[in-house]
Formats: C-alpha cells, structure tokens, sequence
C-alpha cells in the first residue's frame, strides 16, 4: 500500500474527528472550495500556512498532513549556472596558470558579501558560479573558505527556493567545515531549508540535536557561540510553532532569548551576517511565531516594543518582521497602515519582496477589499507580478 497523499490525509483526519468540510472550515478559517480541491485531488498542494490552519483545526501536528515538500518557484533569474558549479562541471583545471589563491577567494567572498546581504539576485547569479569553481580549486588547504562559499551559496538558494540545489550546497558545506561552530551555522541554514521543504520533524529534531551540541557555559561564552545557538533555538522554535507543538516553539525561543540578554546588544561578526544575533532578532522571530498562531494582536503590540528601524533596511529578518507586521494589520483590516509597510519594505529591499510570495499574498488581501484600486496599488501590483 502506498503513502497516503495529501487528499487521504486530510479527508481520513476530518473524518476521524467527525467533521463536514464546512465545519472545518469555519473551524480553520480555510475556504470550503479549497478544503473540497484539496481531498478531491484537484489541487495536489497549497502553502504552508494554510496546513498549519487546517492541523491547528484538526489537532493534529502540521507534519501530519505535509507531503513532499515546497515546490521550487519560477524567478527572473536562471540559477542553472549556480547549480552547475556545485556538481563541479567543468571544473577549473589545475594546471591554470595562474590558479586561484586562497587570498584571492577570501578577498572575492569578502567583496560578494554586499550582493548576498542586499539580495542582488542578478549580479549574484553572475558572480557565484566562478566564485565557487575558484574556491573548490584551492584543495585542501581551502576548506574552510569553500565551506563558506557554499554555505553562502546554500543560503541564498533557500532564500530564493531553488531547494533542491540549496540542499546540495549546504551538504557539501557541511562537509567541508573545519570548525564546530562554522558547522553548526550551515545547520542553521539548513534548518530554514527542511522548514521551507516541510520537514518540520526533520528540523526541529536537526535544532535541537546541535543545539545541545553547542551550547555553551553562559557564565565564559563568547558572542559567536551565543549567537549560533541562539539561531539553532530559534530554529528550533520556528519548526515547533508551524507543528502545532505552541509549549515547545515557547520553551525554545524562551532559551534564544537568554542567549540574546547575555549579549545585550545585535552582534554581527565582521564579514558574516549570517550571523547577526541579539534580542532585536528574538523579538522579532518571537512576533513571527505570534503570526503562524494566527495572533494579530498579539503581533501588532510585540512589534510596538522592537525598534526594527535601528536594523538596515536591507536586514531580511527585519523585513520579514515587517511582512509579518502588514500581515497582522490587513487582518486587523487596518489596511492602509498594511499598504504603507509594504511600500516601505519595496522602497528599502526592491529585489527581495519581488521574491516573497508572503508580500503578494498581504498584497492580494489587501486588494480585494477595495472596489477601486488607488495609482499607487495598481503600481506595486504591477512590481509584483500581482493578478488582479
């Protein structure tokens, strides 16, 4: 007998818990239709969100009804080249005459970090593919700055949901690093990419095993081992809370905020924002967990005490908080406060949201209460790519 699919899971749960596909509707806030498509098979998949919606209904773990995992999305910019360079095709020969230096990778990450934390998706395209090909020429003595390449690499790739190849580089960090803790920030990484895959277990199982595994003595920890095992908590956090597991995802993101009071300030170490952490990052992170348990009010009163414009405005974490923030006032039907936040998020980060579907979705909500659109509704529809 084969897996069940989404269609018998969710139909074989309702039913175990004596529902109509109208009652759990009104119980999950999911429109008749789409729960109808769904265990009718006409529609073989559908976000996160909204499963998390129908399980909080059902009482059942989110990863109960997850199957497979987040299709990979369409963008504007053709990642084939990226993906190549990882498999190693035509990789650089080593008989170049002049082969690449392990000065001269550091010097170009260093010089590509920029493009990574402001998401120039289309320069990063161009140069990532020479970038990783040069630092998996450098052989052995290189490992450390190739894993950093690819961790990189993983990174942006999740952030732009091309999953399967974001897998393979993150793999392939792993393996390459040379030092624990460098080691336990691909996981982090890595973490985000089984949640954006669905694999909500697999994450929150991956966080806590290496959370344990790095954390430290507060009373002689160092800001970099605070700040990777804060991340690893929040991830931890952020699985638990999308699995209906609300006293696990509060009892990890309870431990973050501990390891951000002992810091007492948002530390980024030089040349690796991938790293930022501190208690504006937690508050924001514990406002994302309020908007997955469905809580605008809740959002919208932690988002009063986070000062996230002390943040760059090119920071994704802080323009997820904002996203998050939009979301919560479109519920609250707070609508043109909604609009401003995401015109403020498109001014500050304009590749980045072209890339959300989150700030298409807010967007759309917003849209579809109104009977006449304004000039500038129709123009940020247009910017992003919004069916009207």
């Amino acid at each position: 007998m084969g897996t069940p699919n989404l269609a018998e899971r969710l139909r074989s749960v309702r039913k175990r818990r004596g529902f109509t596909q109208q009652e759990l509707a009104a119980l999950s806030g999911v429109s008749v239709s789409l729960i109808r498509k769904l265990e009718q098979e006409e529609r073989n998949d559908t976000r996160l969100e909204t499963l998390h919606k129908l399980a909080r209904a059902l009482h059942v773990p989110t990863s109960d009804l997850l199957v497979g995992r987040e299709q990979e999305e369409t963008f504007s910019e053709d990642w084939s080249p990226v993906r190549d360079a990882l498999l190693q095709k035509d990789a650089l020969s080593g008989a170049l005459e002049e082969p690449p230096t392990l000065q001269g990778v550091r010097r170009a990450l260093g010089e590509a970090m920029p493009l990574f934390s402001r998401d120039h998706y289309s320069e990063l395209v161009r140069v990532l593919p020479p970038l990783v090909r040069e630092a998996d020429a450098l052989g052995e003595e290189g490992r450390s700055i190739r894993s950093r390449v690819l961790h990189h690499a993983g990174w942006l790739l999740t952030q732009t949901r091309q999953l399967d190849a974001a897998e393979l580089a993150l793999r392939r960090a792993l393996d390459e690093a040379t030092d624990h803790l460098d080691g336990a920030a691909v996981v982090n990484t890595w973490c985000w990419l089984l949640i954006r895959q669905g694999d909500l277990r697999g994450a929150l199982d991956l966080a806590a095993e290496w959370a344990d595994e790095v954390e430290p003595r507060m009373s002689r920890a160092t800001m970099a081992e605070l700040s990777v095992w804060g991340w690893l908590l929040i991830r931890r956090s952020a699985a638990a809370v999308r699995d209906n597991q609300p006293g696990e995802a509060e009892d990890a993101i309870r431990l973050a905020r501990t390891a951000a009071v002992a810091m007492n300030a948002e530390y980024t170490p030089e040349g690796d924002f991938l790293r930022s952490f501190g208690p504006l990052t937690v508050a924001m992170k514990r406002a994302e967990n309020a908007m997955v348990q469905d809580r605008p009010d809740q959002v919208i009163t932690l988002a009063e005490k986070i000062p996230s414009r002390d943040l760059r405005p090119t920071s994704n974490n802080r323009n997820r908080h904002l996203l998050d923030v939009a979301k919560a006032r479109t519920q609250l039907r707070q609508y043109p406060e909604a609009f401003e936040i995401l015109q403020d998020v498109r001014r500050d980060a304009p590749e980045w949201i072209t890339n959300q579907r989150y700030a298409k979705d807010i967007l759309g909500a917003i849209t579809a209460k109104r009977r006449k659109l304004t000039p500038e509704m129709r123009e940020l529809a247009d910017f992003l790519d919004l069916q009207l």
